[in-house]
């Protein structure tokens, strides 16, 4: 089911020719798709009646009126939308505010549960940031500098406090003298400018996430008195060890501001009126049962680390536990411009709970069917460029034309192999509206693949929301909207193909006869 960032962290290669967009005319200020007449939302308008998912991602790529501020202000105080789930598994939400003298004061509140209802003890994190200059690396990211004046930790009950000085002491002796253990609601300097060591390392903590990050305005439901602005900071590393080594490639889920949030956002208010004396506690709510039925589509243009842009659609057959999902790749950072898609499916175990995952529910996806689609002149040279027949049929790959690659048992150029197994991790949810979220796991930041159970993640993606009950229609719909990405891709394919594109390949031909 991640099958999406399976393909796109194999390859690194594959991966250069996504970056063909550095040599774009880059749009910093994001409008909707009227400034492109055969906008895809225009053309998946006119699919079939019948198909129940096309509303959703018609919305999607009508930019969802987005705006993205470059460079971006994050001045302002910013909170989390739910109790989010970082690799460990660690639960906890975020309550950051950054001044306008480059300051900031960052709250990390930890759980000891998937709903946050359990506060263990929460981390306050003072310093300083500086924004540089756009990411040539993620389209649509900025990067930046940031120094740590400060770290403090307060325990927030006994059973904790002792844990923790026991286990900081181990590691990182003298922060506590004489073996006392810690009181719970007092704070305690983890690192600060006049100390020898940093005991926050004992913790594998680490501020990586402010280094590239990216603010988006949209309006909801089209309303001017109702704009929510969100902030996406990078993304944290699978292996909690390399946190402190890794630099971001990807976004994790996003903080929204306090001023501009989604007024069903109860999160959000309990968040913003908190203090490491006083931490946030979210309404409790018991776990849903994963059901994988029916139709599951992105709610946004999704990032996956290595620069890959993407939207998906999944069907479930529960009847015979089988599985299709659509991947639709994108070289911008709003899903406008596509490069290629991957039709592929497989069958899926019967979920068992996670004993690792609180709420988590394990599975084995297996895919042993695959299509691909190259969307523009880029992606279709590349492809011709592999010798033999392990990407379908050599040299005849073609601009919106779909080949099967499931008889050369998957595609080389996209490094996947066919068939093959993945061990999954999923949760669900009801959000305020009362629509269903599918959570898959996070792949991991090294670019591998969970093909072993002892890989399995530890933390989600974003959310997929529920679209249909139903599959059925599920190809017929997949088909429409290739047909749309193709009308899309093909009036302006002569746009994509300059210096930039040109160099990228040149770059692909030196590392093949190189290697």
């Amino acid at each position: 089911m991640s099958f999406s960032a399976f393909l796109g962290t194999h390859v690194s290669l594959f991966l250069i020719i996504i970056i063909n967009g550095i040599g774009e005319c880059t749009l910093l200020h994001y409008a909707d798709s009227r400034s492109n007449p055969l906008s895809l939302e225009k053309n998946i308008g006119r699919l079939p009646k019948d198909f129940q998912c096309h509303h959703m991602l018609k919305h999607l790529h009508n930019g969802a009126r987005i705006t993205v501020q470059m460079p971006p202000n994050i001045e302002g105080h910013w909170v989390s939308t739910s109790c989010e789930v970082r690799p460990g598994p660690e639960f906890i939400t975020r309550l950051y505010k950054f001044y306008n003298n480059h300051t900031f004061k960052a709250y990390q509140f930890y759980y000891k549960d998937n709903h946050c209802t359990t506060p263990t003890y929460t981390l306050v994190i003072r310093g300083k940031l500086r924004l540089r200059q756009a990411s040539w690396i993620i389209r649509g990211g900025t990067e930046a500098d940031y120094q740590l004046h400060r770290i403090q930790i307060i325990c927030h009950s006994e059973l904790v406090a002792k844990e923790m000085s026991q286990r900081l002491n181990r590691s990182c002796r003298g922060v506590v003298g004489g073996g006392v253990s810690w009181e719970p609601n007092v704070s305690f300097d983890l690192w600060n400018e006049d100390m020898g060591c940093d005991c926050s390392r004992a913790l594998n903590f680490a501020m990586h996430e402010l280094q590239l990050m990216r603010v988006e305005k949209q309006y909801l439901h089209h309303n001017l008195d109702h704009l929510v602005e969100e902030l996406f900071l990078g993304d944290i590393h699978t292996e909690p060890a390399q946190r402190m080594y890794y630099r971001p490639s990807s976004y994790q889920a996003a903080l929204q501001n306090a001023k501009n949030h989604d007024h069903t956002c109860i999160a959000c208010r309990i968040i913003y009126r908190s203090d490491e004396h006083h931490p946030p506690i979210l309404p409790p709510k018991a776990d849903l049962t994963i059901g994988l039925h029916g139709q599951w589509v992105s709610q946004r243009c999704e990032v996956r680390p290595e620069v890959l842009f993407l939207t998906r659609h999944f069907v479930f057959h529960d009847k015979n536990n089988t599985w299709e999902g659509n991947y639709y790749h994108y070289s911008d950072p709003i899903c406008k411009h596509p490069t290629f898609t991957i039709y592929a499916k497989g069958r899926y175990s019967r979920g068992v709970h996670s004993n690792k995952v609180m709420g988590g529910t394990e599975f084995v996806f297996k895919v042993n069917h695959m299509r691909v689609t190259p969307m523009d002149v880029a992606t279709a040279s590349l492809l011709n460029v592999f010798n033999g027949n392990e990407c379908g049929q050599e040299g005849s790959w073609q601009v919106g034309v779909e080949q099967d690659v499931t008889h050369t048992n998957g595609c080389v150029a996209l490094g996947i192999r066919l068939p093959h197994t993945e061990y999954e991790l999923f949760r669900m949810e009801k959000d305020a509206r009362g629509r269903y979220l599918l959570y898959n796991g996070q792949r991991p930041s090294d670019g591998s693949s969970p093909d072993r159970p002892e890989k399995r993640a530890t933390s989600f993606q974003t959310p997929l929301c529920q679209c249909s009950s139903t599959s059925q229609g599920s190809e017929r719909g997949s088909h429409e909207i290739d047909r749309a990405l193709r009308i899309n891709s093909g009036s302006d394919t002569n746009c994509h193909i300059h210096w930039g594109t040109l160099s990228v390949l040149t770059m692909v031909y030196l590392l093949l006869f190189l290697s």
